[in-house]
């Protein structure tokens, strides 16, 4: 039976990005859909809808109309500038808006260009499949003289070949026939624009523009004014008809077809397109290498599958489920545009953590300090590219290092933002929208971005198990820098950190003082106290990057005299910080940039006790209270009862919210006290961005910290998941509203399954009741099953002797549910006791499980004593082949009988393959007559030596050619070739007879 082909034109609709409402469909966890088109939300929508592959990004801007705010990033391209601002000349350095490889625009006879602001849209929708890092754009469309067109477009940044890109467009006239007129550009006439703040400030970063035309490819290249970054970009137009012109300016290519449309037939258009810069490794030089990538690139179908391949591949790794269709879609929207911006890709380029991702120009593309909430995520998925972002920093150790020494300080002092080349990019002077005035911006004093780049490298040495020497230098040349920072105080006897700012931006120094700065901010000098009982321990590993013994006694006599300012029972913020005035929070209720209201207003926030974000609350969030009272009491501060919880509450009370991390943060510090409280700003993290909670600022860039932070927060907060030298120690205490949650990581090379719920969590085949604690290690010692899968299928076998279901054999054994999938479908290394275990609830022995011995090569045993056959029916037989695999294909072919086997998918009810386009087997199964179709065998079977039995099914029917205007449907199978290679030719058996047998041996 054929499945019916479901037109995404008809098909039910989605909501857009919101929980559903009564009445309406619910939401699509794997799909973020837009209806309809709101100019004043396309920015919202771009930024949402960007397509990247760690190596470069392209904004979901549109390819057509004029309302559209265009921008292609790649990782480290930077540029600097010169501006004159209020009198003064100020030098900022960019992430480079690129050349506009979207254009794709269209016109009916007569008529203008298409633009989706005009009159005559009809059916208007963006759909971003998160799964597959597709956009699809579907519109219909009623020129002046009534003729409805309709077309779909498809867009994807290729996650396997991070060097291209793909529009495809799908033109099908409803009520007319005629030329369609179509142009496609190249568009070199950028600059960044995307910041309305900014646009006092020079945007043109490419000048030295150049266009040609190769062959039937469009190339056009341009350079960074001050970076001297060549940026090539090839473009290739399948389609079928040639271009009828081409237009070629310096900075501007246009090729224009004209397609021959017929009422109701689909003709496509697609467009590929192949990025390179200089920077690139492994290239002659850039425009060469992007004409020859693009020429050598796939079509449109070819590029979809392997970069859908890629996506399935990333998720495995990635795969993160919880309760609910919303909170799972928001979930599935942060890891895609994690993954999209540090990809694996990025693992082997010089590149940082943007701020705001490869989706927009907010804080230039800038690296600050948000790999502390991004990178603890990656360590248990992604280690590799965690390690590229060390190294990103360890690049810039020697400029950290100059800049410490000019400083006067010793060892590194990384800057607050950095770009290209490690120096500060801090910006000296930033605009107040509110009140339109530059005003001098000091948080060049944030010191503590140091602080977390050796925090991410402690993570990443607990979660991996190994310290790289590089890392190890790293570590302790910034504790020697922060070592160096502090200063005794004879009167006081204690350590003291001064001029410096903590991560609340809103103070940056004193009321009325003439220099900026502030002393002793807690979670600097705390953290400072931690770093440096890190390096100690890091020079046990290394002992060859051993100071002197001065040194080691005063890094021991800072951790137990460094000062902390304490008032009302509370860690006080920053010496002095009980002297402020309290703020009328009531007058500013709901105000998040309380520093642009006030100054606007004529006041100044340092005079007030109000937050930006959490300051000292990240004290709470990097360390276990353990850790923290640990830390005090080595100080001697006594630690009164209640002093986290007050604390927690006091500032809790005094922060406006200014920043995307700051509800994240509150969340985390609130999740073992107020799990309601906790849930709220939980929710609140989560839809920062798909909500633009900060009204306006997702358009300039997604926040990407905030994104992998509630990631962070599910598996490290919310399962208690502590990163420890002896092991990994789980204490989980989920919010009722959370409901399930199902995850993968991978712990010092140790895969490991968890699923939990409010009451307990499995971890591989360890149960524990919620609010508990155990540490596991990652020692999976015991019998070895790899390289036969036999294991799994006795445990298949068993579990539907009993019928059970997987999630039913879970609960007998106390495993996780995806631990027994991961048991049934890998080969793996399983302990003796959790053999024990399996076999129990499987009522069977473990020496059954294992073989018991009689496991020989295919063929070769004996058979079974007294074997029983059963026939199986065509739905059983369907089932059976129904997931996939390898089979056969047999058929008279030029020398006789052949079989050969294949990859193959069951697709609307037919037997799917590929194989190469004039191989044999296309050349046997062509009969040469139209319509006339061969008749072949199709077989599949599974056979379990050990026990004895199996099934076989075989399927005879014609096989086909599946023509082109099917191909795309059959793409969609997934099936790749038994023999690799591109092999695009598609082959369909329709069956006509299906008949299978099953032998029971035991």
């Amino acid at each position: 039976m054929r499945m019916a082909v479901i037109d995404p034109w008809t098909r039910p609709e989605y909501a857009p990005p919101r929980a559903s409402r009564p009445g309406e469909p619910p939401v699509n966890p794997w799909t973020l859909d837009f209806e309809g088109f709101d100019p004043a939300a396309e920015g919202l929508r771009e930024a949402l809808c960007t397509l990247g592959n760690g190596r470069f990004a392209t904004r979901g801007a549109t390819p057509d109309g004029a309302g559209r705010t265009p921008g292609t990033y790649a990782a480290g391209c930077f540029n600097r500038l010169d501006s004159t601002v209020a009198g003064r000349v100020v030098s900022n350095e960019d992430m480079v808006n690129l050349p506009d490889w979207l254009p794709v625009a269209f016109a009916t006879p007569g008529s203008d260009w298409f633009d989706p602001a005009t009159d005559g849209l009809l059916d208007y929708r963006h759909e971003l499949d998160l799964r597959h890092g597709v956009l699809l754009r579907l519109l219909r469309w009623r020129d002046a003289a009534g003729r409805v067109t309709r077309v779909r477009q498809r867009r994807l940044v290729s996650m396997a070949d991070p060097r291209l890109a793909a529009l495809e467009t799908e033109f099908v006239p409803e009520n007319w026939s005629g030329p369609m007129r179509v142009r496609t550009v190249l568009d070199g006439r950028v600059a960044n624009r995307g910041v309305a703040r900014y646009r006092e400030l020079r945007g043109d970063h490419l000048t030295g523009h150049a266009t040609g035309i190769e062959d039937d490819l469009a190339w056009l290249t341009a350079t960074t004014r001050s970076s001297g970054i060549t940026v090539a970009f090839a473009a290739r137009a399948d389609c079928a008809v040639p271009a009828r012109e081409a237009t070629r300016e310096p900075d501007r290519i246009t090729a224009e077809y004209r397609l021959d449309l017929v009422e109701g037939e689909p003709v496509t258009l697609s467009k590929v397109v192949a990025l390179v810069t200089s920077r690139d490794p492994a290239i002659s030089d850039a425009r060469s290498t992007a004409v020859r990538a693009v020429r050598l690139a796939p079509g449109f179908d070819t590029l979809l599958a392997r970069h859908r391949a890629a996506w399935d591949r990333l998720w495995e790794r990635a795969r993160l489920d919880v309760d609910g269709p919303e909170t799972s879609q928001i979930v599935h929207l942060h890891v895609f545009h994690l993954l999209q911006t540090l990809s694996p890709h990025t693992a082997d380029i010089d590149a940082g953590v943007p701020a705001r991702g490869l989706h927009g120009e907010a804080y230039r593309g800038h690296v600050f300090w948000d790999e502390l909430f991004v990178m603890p995520w990656l360590n248990l998925r992604f280690p590799d590219i965690s390690l590229g972002l060390l190294r990103y920093r360890w690049r810039r150790l020697p400029e950290a290092r100059a800049a410490a020494r000019a400083a006067g300080f010793a060892g590194a002092m990384f800057p607050w933002q950095s770009a290209s080349d490690g120096t500060e990019q801090t910006q000296t002077l930033h605009l107040n929208p509110d009140s339109g005035r530059w005003l001098p911006d000091h948080s060049h004093l944030q010191r503590h971005a140091g602080l977390a780049i050796a925090y991410n490298i402690w993570q990443h040495y607990l979660a991996t198990g190994t310290m790289r020497p590089w890392c190890a230098e790293l570590l302790i040349d910034i504790a020697r820098f922060f070592s160096s920072l502090a200063e005794a105080d004879p009167e006081s006897g204690r350590y003291e950190i001064r001029g410096v700012m903590g991560p609340d931006e809103y103070h940056d120094g004193y009321p009325g003082a003439e220099s900026p700065g502030l002393d002793n901010n807690a979670y600097t000098n705390v953290m400072t106290v931690w770093l440096l009982l890190r390096a100690a321990d890091t020079l046990e590993l290394f002992p060859e990057f051993q100071g002197t013994a001065e040194e080691a006694e005063r890094w021991h006599d800072i951790t137990r005299r460094m000062r902390v300012d304490f008032h009302d029972g509370v860690i006080s913020q920053f010496t002095g910080y009980a002297g402020l005035e309290e703020l009328d929070w009531e007058r500013y209720r709901g105000v998040r940039r309380l520093d642009r209201a006030l100054e606007a207003a004529g006041d100044d926030v340092n005079r007030y006790r109000a937050s930006k974000q959490a300051d000292t609350l990240m004290l709470f969030y990097l360390l276990t209270a353990d850790e923290l009272l640990a830390l005090l009491l080595r100080l001697g501060y006594p630690c009164e009862p209640g002093l986290i919880h007050r604390t927690i509450h006091y500032y809790l009370a005094r922060t406006s919210h200014g920043s995307t991390l700051s509800a994240l943060v509150h969340a985390w510090v609130l999740a073992r006290s107020d799990r309601a409280g906790s849930w709220r700003f939980f929710h609140e993290a989560l839809i920062s961005d798909i909500q633009d909670v900060q009204h306006g600022t997702t358009a300039e860039g997604v926040h990407l910290g905030a994104m992998a932070g509630t990631l962070d927060l599910l598996q490290r907060c919310y399962l208690g998941m502590e990163l420890r030298r002896d092991g990994l120690r789980l204490n989980p205490v989920l919010p009722d509203r959370l409901g399930t949650m199902s995850l993968t990581i991978r712990y010092r090379g140790a895969r490991f399954f968890i699923d939990a719920d409010r009451e307990s969590a499995w971890i591989n085949e360890n149960m524990l009741r919620c609010g508990a604690s155990r540490t596991f290690t990652s020692d999976q010692g015991g019998t070895s099953m790899a390289a036969t899968g036999d294991l799994g299928r006795r445990i298949i076998y068993h579990r539907e002797r009993l019928g059970l279901t997987r999630e039913q054999l879970a609960e007998r054994t106390g495993m996780a549910a995806g631990y027994v999938k991961y048991l049934e479908e890998n080969p793996e290394t399983l302990a003796t006791g959790t053999l024990g275990r399996l076999a129990a609830a499987l009522e069977t022995t473990v020496e059954s499980l294992l073989g018991g011995g009689l496991d020989r090569p295919p063929g070769r045993g004996p058979a079974a004593a007294h074997p029983m056959l059963e026939s199986l029916d065509r739905d059983e037989c369907l089932r059976l082949v129904a997931p996939g695999g390898v089979g056969r294909v047999a058929f008279s072919g030029l020398y006789g009988p052949t079989v050969l086997p294949v990859n193959y998918r069951l697709h609307e009810g037919a037997i799917v393959f590929r194989t190469a386009h004039g191989g044999p087997m296309d050349r046997d199964l062509r009969t040469g007559v139209e319509g006339m179709d061969i008749k072949i065998g199709f077989e599949v079977d599974r056979i379990d030596e050990a026990r004895r039995e199996g099934w076989s099914v075989l399927i005879q029917g014609p096989a086909h050619h599946v023509p082109p205007d099917e191909i795309e449907r059959v793409v969609g199978s997934g099936v790749t070739p038994w023999a690799g290679g591109e092999r695009e030719l598609y082959i369909r058996i329709v069956p006509q007879r299906i008949t299978g047998r099953r032998v029971h041996g035991l």
